[in-house]
């Protein structure tokens, strides 16, 4: 299959068009599609949160032609591409002929995307209140969950996400949750999760201050490590995305031990 095929198949589960509208209706940044296009055909695509070396090494061991990723394998403008230095793993992609597609808020904000499998992941079934509404989608959640000790409901946490590095503060009993996907937490986000009755905020990389004012206020917060809360979902997307290659080119989804 051509590379574009391969495009308009994650655009139909993850439309391209919801980080455009996020980034003008929320004044974000963001740079999903296409990030390296080698021309070549599509045999094997491999699906990693991440453009990493261990992704690249993967990926050549598997014959893929396409590695997928969530975090844009080019974010920001890169002056130049340095082999051990900045770009790495983009220049050995090149090297290799191996194409890049990177779907970040898209798929964040998707219907069945990032932020929607955090939430069921947390025991939610639909939310509440989405923070940030989309055209099909949305990003920050307030759902009612399974009721539990806030500690019974932090190892439940780490058995569904296959980590043990989370961090938690509080000690009341979980009812309702807010959650955010990746680095998510700021001050609009825990007033939005009090203003919705939330007693629980999830999310990752969170601040201090912003950790201290939430829990002075009486919400427990528990921080998972940032590829364990977003791998989740992503892994369910290379799940549903291999359903819908039909054998046109095989997948193989990858995951980096190291940061769960």
């Amino acid at each position: 299959m051509r590379l574009k095929e391969l495009y308009e198949l994650i655009d139909k589960y993850a439309p391209f068009a919801l980080s455009r509208e996020y980034c003008e209706r929320y004044g974000a940044y963001d740079n999903s599609g296409v990030i390296v296009d080698c021309g070549e055909e599509i045999s094997c695509v491999l699906f990693s949160l991440d453009l990493s070396r261990r992704a690249v090494e993967r990926a050549k061991e598997e014959g893929a032609d396409c590695i997928v990723t969530h975090h844009p394998a080019i974010f920001r403008a890169v002056k130049g591409l340095r082999a051990g230095g900045e770009g790495d793993a983009v220049l050995a992609c090149a090297r290799a002929g191996i194409s890049v597609i990177s779907a970040h808020l898209n798929l964040d904000a998707a219907k069945e995307g990032i932020d929607d499998a955090l939430m069921r992941g947390l025991g939610g079934k639909k939310p509440l209140a989405v923070k940030d509404v989309l055209t099909g989608g949305g990003y920050g959640r307030v759902f009612d969950g399974m009721r539990m000790s806030f500690p019974t409901f932090v190892s439940f946490v780490r058995r569904t996400f296959s980590t043990e590095r989370t961090v938690a503060y509080g000690e009341r009993n979980v009812e309702r949750i807010a959650s955010f996907c990746g680095a998510g937490l700021g001050e609009e986000e825990a007033e939005f999760a009090a203003a919705n009755g939330a007693d629980t905020v999830v999310s990752s990389d969170g601040k201090h201050h912003v950790i201290a004012a939430a829990v002075e206020r009486g919400l427990n917060v528990l921080l998972l490590p940032h590829y364990a809360a977003e791998n989740y979902g992503f892994m369910r997307f290379a799940d549903a995305m291999k359903a819908r290659l039909g054998g046109r080119a095989r997948a193989v989804a990858f995951t980096d031990e190291r940061f769960l």
